[in-house]
C-alpha cells in the first residue's frame, strides 16, 4: 500500500536519494528546502518530485503525509516547528533510512573517509546482478521493488548511524573529524562501537586500523587490507597503471582470482577488496562481480575528472587531510608526468585550528597550492584562524584565489588541477573552467 511523504530539507545529501527510493516504490513524495539551487535537486527534479520553498502553511496543507525530518533542522525551524504544534507523524532520517534497512538483506557503509566512493561501488556492482536498492551520499538513490539487496551509506556525524541495524557493514576507518560535535578520537571510536553491535551477520573492516581492531562486535568481524599475517582478505601482486589498479585477492589462504579496477590510489584498491569480502560472503558469482568492478565510472564529487583543452580539472570532495592525501595519490598515480595543483577550500573554522598542521602536510604532496577562504557553516560563520594562516604552513603556497579572479591559475599548461572541498569550491572550479576555455579558444 503507498503512502505519502513529505521530507523537510529533501535536497540534504542523504535525504534527496531516501526520498527518490520512496517515490521509486511507488510512494507519493514532495518535500521542502532553500530556493537555492543544489546538484541533490536535479535526480529529484528528474523524478517529478515536487519541491517547495520552506513555508510553515506547507505543513498544514499536507498533514495527512508522513513527515521526514532532516537532520540538520532543530526544533525551531519553521516546518519542524510547525510539524510538532499540529501533532503529525514526523520521522527522523535515520528511523526512516532503518525502515529501508529492515526490509531486505542490508549493507551499511561506514567510516570517516571513503565511504561514499565504497556505497557506490558496491551499489554498481550489485545493482548490475541483483535487485538492488541503494542510497549514497552524492546524493543518488533509487528504490527497487523485491529488492535482494539495500546498499546504504551510513554516517557517523552527530550519531546519525547509530540506530541503524543492518545485516552487514563495511567500515572504512575511524578517524577524528566534525570537532564541532566529537570531542576527541575516544568519542569517535565509542559511537563506530555503538554501531557495530547493532550489526546482525558479519563487519568487514579495514585491517590497518588498530580503533577498528579495538572494536568488539558480536557479529563475525573479517579485516581486509594487504597483511597476509593479520588479514582475512588480502591484496597481493598489486600493480598500479594509468589505466587503473590490478590485484589477487586471497581468502585465509584460498586464490579468488585477479581483480581490476579503474580506480587510482590505495584506498581504491582498499574499497574494492572490501566490496569483493561482501559479495563473496553473500555467495554472489565472482566472475560477475570482476566484470561489473570494470564498469565503475565513480561517484559524484569524488575523483570526477574533466578535459579542457590541454588541462586536467579534478573535483573531489576531500575536506580532510586524509582525504586530501587519497585524492592526491590517487592524481599521481593516474598522471605520473603531469603537475599536480591542489586547489583548496578549507571548510570549517574548527576543523582547521583542529588539522592545521596536518592540512599543511597532506597539500604538500602537491607541486603547488593554492587556497580559497575558509567556508564556515550554519553553526560557524567565524574563526580565529585564515586561510592565509594555514598558507603560511605550506612551503608550496601560491596564495589565495578569490572567484572574481583565477590570474594565479592561469600560468600552468599541460598540468592536472585538483579542485578539493566540502563548501562552495565548485564555483571556484567553474570561475576557472570558464575563464580558460576562453583564454584557450583565444590563443587557437
Amino acid at each position: 500500500m503507498s503512502k505519502k511523504y513529505y521530507f523537510i530539507g529533501i535536497k540534504g545529501t542523504g535525504m534527496g536519494p531516501l526520498a527518490q527510493i520512496l517515490h521509486d516504490q511507488g510512494n507519493e513524495v514532495l518535500g521542502s528546502d532553500i530556493d537555492t539551487y543544489t546538484y541533490t535537486q536535479a535526480p529529484l527534479e528528474a523524478a517529478g518530485i515536487k519541491i517547495l520553498q520552506f513555508d510553515a502553511n506547507n505543513i498544514d496543507n499536507h498533514q495527512e503525509a508522513i513527515f521526514v525530518r532532516g537532520n540538520a533542522f532543530n526544533d525551531d525551524q519553521i516546518e519542524v516547528a510547525r510539524a510538532i504544534e499540529l501533532g503529525v507523524q514526523m520521522l527522523s532520517y535515520p528511523d526512516t533510512v532503518q525502515e529501508q534497512i529492515a526490509q531486505t538483506t542490508s549493507i551499511a557503509v561506514a567510516g570517516a573517509h571513503g565511504k561514499t566512493s565504497t556505497t557506490g561501488l558496491l551499489a554498481h556492482v550489485l545493482k548490475n546482478i541483483a535487485p538492488t536498492s541503494y542510497l549514497i551520499g552524492d546524493g543518488t538513490g533509487k528504490g527497487v521493488p523485491n529488492s535482494q539487496f539495500f546498499v546504504v551509506e551510513a554516517d557517523e556525524y552527530r550519531r546519525h548511524f547509530k540506530n541503524y541495524a543492518p545485516d552487514y557493514a563495511i567500515l572504512t576507518n575511524i578517524d577524528f573529524d566534525h570537532p564541532d560535535y566529537y570531542t576527541g578520537i575516544d568519542d569517535v571510536t565509542s559511537a563506530f562501537s555503538d554501531f557495530a553491535d547493532h550489526v546482525k551477520k558479519a563487519i568487514f573492516a579495514w585491517g590497518d586500523d588498530q580503533r577498528l581492531r579495538s572494536l568488539k562486535p558480536s557479529a563475525d568481524v573479517y579485516y581486509y587490507g594487504i597483511n597476509s599475517e593479520t588479514d582475512d582478505f588480502v591484496a597481493e601482486n598489486i600493480h598500479k597503471s594509468t589505466q587503473g589498479s590490478h590485484f589477487d585477492v586471497v581468502f585465509h589462504g584460498q586464490k579468488l582470482g585477479e581483480f581490476s579496477v579503474p580506480l587510482f590510489g590505495q584506498h581504491g584498491i582498499l574499497n574494492a577488496l572490501a566490496v569483493i569480502a561482501v559479495a563473496y560472503m553473500e555467495k554472489v558469482d565472482l566472475d560477475l562481480i570482476r566484470k561489473y568492478l570494470l564498469t565503475y565510472q565513480g561517484v559524484k564529487r569524488r575523483f570526477s575528472e574533466k578535459q579542457i583543452a590541454d588541462i586536467t580539472v579534478i573535483d573531489d570532495y576531500a575536506h580532510h587531510p586524509t582525504e586530501i592525501t587519497a585524492t592526491l595519490d590517487a592524481a599521481r598515480q593516474k598522471y605520473p608526468n603531469k603537475q599536480i595543483i591542489a586547489i583548496f577550500q578549507p571548510h570549517t573554522f574548527s576543523r582547521v585550528i583542529a588539522y592545521k598542521d596536518e592540512f599543511a602536510v597532506s597539500l604538500e604532496a602537491a607541486d603547488k597550492v593554492y587556497l580559497a577562504n575558509i567556508f564556515g557553516s550554519a553553526r560557524e560563520q567565524a574563526g580565529s584562524i585564515t586561510s592565509q594562516d594555514l598558507g603560511a604552513e605550506i612551503s608550496k603556497f601560491g596564495g589565495i584565489i578569490e572567484e572574481n579572479d583565477m590570474s594565479l591559475l592561469m600560468p600552468y599548461e599541460n598540468a592536472v588541477m585538483v579542485f578539493m572541498g566540502a563548501g562552495d569550491i565548485e564555483k571556484y572550479e567553474f570561475a576557472y573552467e570558464k575563464l580558460l576555455g576562453q583564454l584557450r579558444t583565444d590563443l587557437t
